[in-house]
């Protein structure tokens, strides 16, 4: 697996593994559990570095802020009340929240002005030479973000917690460049996969982590493309 590492450009940030979480969780922003997802964030967090995925500086910064709100909520009530002569500070909570709030704003803005761009080049004249009417396709599905992979790819993963403590009798011979190869000629002969399909035959923890990074550097390469037909539906390549 060291064999190189994949780099995903697409790499979103802290805020907005946050706002998947959330959105998982079905919930109002302001009402969300920031305990829970202190819990679930961190979970992701080392399932990246399991994946041989880069964790970027901030989002070990969000952790620890998720972590000492965490430890706030945890304490006893009467723990939580201030000494006296201590001067009162703004509650952690309402300020991540509020982050997340102007994010999202700003998540929606970036895609309503995406979606006018869109609109506006079939306003324009088509350039010579091109048909004036070409058949329309179907309408794209939603695009599927590096935690919807992650989320798929912990699913897959839970399939071998049982067998843990339990060492792999023969050792691991996959590389990247490898399953990228077997994963082209098996895309090549179908239309679409399941991404559970990828993972059918694999026998150990460690073959996961080297299909999905496999995955991961055909997709940057962009010779796949991921969809989701519902959000946390399965993924097809």
């Amino acid at each position: 697996m060291s064999e190189y590492k994949v780099q995903f450009e697409v790499f979103e940030g802290p805020l907005d593994l946050l706002l998947y979480l959330v959105k998982k969780e079905e919930v109002d922003i302001y009402q969300v559990n920031l305990t829970k997802i202190a819990t679930q964030f961190i979970e992701y967090i080392e399932l990246m570095r399991e994946l041989d995925l880069e964790v970027a500086g901030e989002f070990l910064v969000m952790a620890s802020t998720l972590m000492y709100i965490k430890s706030r909520e945890l304490l006893p009530l009467d723990q939580q009340v201030l000494a006296e002569g201590e001067e009162e500070e703004e509650d952690p909570r309402w300020d991540l929240i509020r982050q997340l709030v102007e994010y999202k704003k700003f998540k929606d803005a970036a895609a309503q002005l995406h979606q006018r761009e869109a609109e506006q080049e079939k306003i324009f004249p088509r350039l010579p030479g091109k048909l004036e009417f070409e058949p329309s396709g179907p309408p794209p599905r939603p695009e599927v973000s590096l935690f919807d992979l992650i989320n798929a790819v912990s699913n897959v993963l839970k399939r071998f917690q049982q067998r843990e403590g339990a060492r792999d009798i023969f050792e691991d011979k996959w590389t990247v460049s490898e399953k990228i190869e077997l994963l082209r000629q098996a895309i090549a002969a179908r239309p679409a996969l399941r991404f559970s399909e990828l993972f059918e035959q694999t026998t150990s923890r460690t073959e996961v982590v080297v299909t999905f990074l496999a995955l991961l550097e055909l997709i940057r390469l962009k010779h796949v493309v991921v969809s989701q037909p519902t959000p946390f539906s399965e993924i097809e390549i």
